[in-house]
């Protein structure tokens, strides 16, 4: 309560020292403006001239002037009428102030009681983020300490496997995907999440697990654009492009005219059929396209991407000391780059092509 007073007590002076003027009277305002300006300047011209700062005729010219300003003045002042005879005008200018000083105050708290949070302390930006970072912390503990009491909770299991892999916790997503699966039943979508949760920890690379559960989310639902995009991804991966764009013009064609996805399909797809159609067509050897790419990235290793993919190829084709040489052919080309010397160090852990 005191400090509400204190506050009132602050408002009430602020509106009184900008209405101050509103309550004295027009005489009271206008006394001493234009006629004390122009008997300073008289003042003025008389110690310049006492100075010799100005000369004699130059000072006479100059108090003439002024005195001539100063009586048109005082005449002025006592010829003009207040346009309000002096006690109503003093009334209308307190009772307006008095309005002000009562309505302004109760207006604004009415406002912030009504719109307002009067209990909510205020918080700087960072502190409100900070806030929201830990309360979103505090709800995945809250999760996760329910699954340590049920751990076959299968749906809470789904529930927060995309948010650890928003998060970057992809171990963790990869886990929780897995338990989905196991105690809620195998779906299309289930495998299709674990499958994106492997790509995702391999730095976009479908390993053969993310393939095993890409395909087997087809196997249960042949319409699955998920599962679907990502096997056209690996046939692009495994130097199969035309592959690729025949898959992605396929989602296309069956598309629903409102599909929110086939924007980017159409990107993948202009990205993929970049490459021309090898002789033979699909029956082409895949292990030609990835020494094609092998070949290219010893002339120029700049390609992290272009490694990655060469890695994770080998891995596919079962050729897992080509993919071990691949792995230390990167790791040389990108010496300098601690951060994609971790994206490699990354990928062949998750592939198992250590030591």
């Amino acid at each position: 309560m005191t400090l509400w007073f204190v506050l009132a007590l602050m408002t009430a002076a602020a509106v009184l020292t900008v209405l101050w003027p509103l309550v004295r009277s027009e005489r009271n305002r206008r006394a001493g403006s234009d006629l004390a300006v122009y008997r300073d300047q008289l003042e003025e011209i008389a110690r310049d001239r006492a100075a010799g700062r100005i000369g004699e005729g130059e000072a006479e010219a100059a108090q003439v002037e002024v005195s001539r300003r100063l009586i048109a003045a005082a005449d002025a002042e006592a010829a003009v009428p207040s346009a309000v005879p002096a006690p109503a005008a003093a009334r209308r200018r307190r009772a307006i102030a008095v309005a002000a000083l009562v309505m302004v105050p109760l207006g604004a708290s009415a406002l912030y009681l009504t719109f307002g949070s009067p209990s909510l302390p205020g918080q700087p930006l960072a502190a409100r983020v900070a806030a929201e970072t830990q309360s979103i912390q505090s709800i995945i503990a809250r999760v996760e300490e329910h699954l340590a009491r049920e751990p076959n909770d299968g749906r809470g299991w789904e529930v927060i496997a995309p948010v650890y892999l928003r998060l970057g916790r992809y171990d963790d997503a990869i886990r929780a995907s897995r338990n989905a699966i196991a105690f809620s039943g195998e779906t299309a979508e289930r495998q299709a999440a674990l499958g994106e949760a492997l790509v995702t920890a391999a730095n976009g690379a479908v390993t053969p697990d993310a393939r095993a559960a890409f395909e087997r989310a087809v196997a249960l639902d042949a319409k699955n654009i998920r599962a679907r995009y990502f096997l056209a991804m690996l046939a692009d991966q495994e130097g199969r492009p035309a592959d690729a764009a025949a898959s992605l013009r396929a989602m296309l064609a069956g598309a629903p005219a409102d599909a929110p996805w086939t924007e980017f399909i159409r990107s993948e797809l202009e990205r993929v059929a970049g490459d021309a159609e090898p002789p033979g067509g699909s029956d082409f050897n895949p292990r030609v396209m990835v020494e094609r790419l092998a070949a290219r990235l010893k002339q120029d290793g700049s390609d992290v991407e272009g490694w990655l993919r060469l890695v994770n190829s080998y891995t596919v084709l079962g050729e897992r000391d080509k993919a071990r040489a691949a792995v230390s052919d990167a790791k040389r080309a990108h010496a300098s780059d601690p951060e994609k010397l971790r994206r490699i160090d990354e990928l062949a852990k998750r592939l198992g092509l250590e030591g």
